[in-house]
């Protein structure tokens, strides 16, 4: 399973990137995978419009919205089993 990072790490990386640091000095100072912050990266510029995908913002109701569907999905297939008796 792929590591987590808090989202105040996550903003000082790619304040540094922003800042002109190279991404392979900052991914061994701070011993995290380039493709980590390749992908941070992209995914900002996603999110402020600069490049076309999927919002992080977006992502989150999509992951919101398909778990309350598979939980009603769930709720009816427990009302709509036969009962025993």
């Amino acid at each position: 399973m792929p590591r987590r990072y808090p989202p105040e790490f996550r903003r000082k990386v790619l304040d540094l990137v922003a800042a002109g640091r190279p991404i392979a000095q900052i991914d061994h100072d701070l011993d995290i995978s380039d493709q980590t912050i390749y992908s941070w990266r992209r995914q900002e510029l996603i999110d402020t419009g600069q490049l076309p995908g999927i919002t992080s913002t977006d992502h989150a109701e999509l992951v919101a919205a398909r778990r309350r569907i598979a939980e009603l999905e769930t709720g009816l297939a427990i009302t709509r089993r036969p009962m025993s008796y």
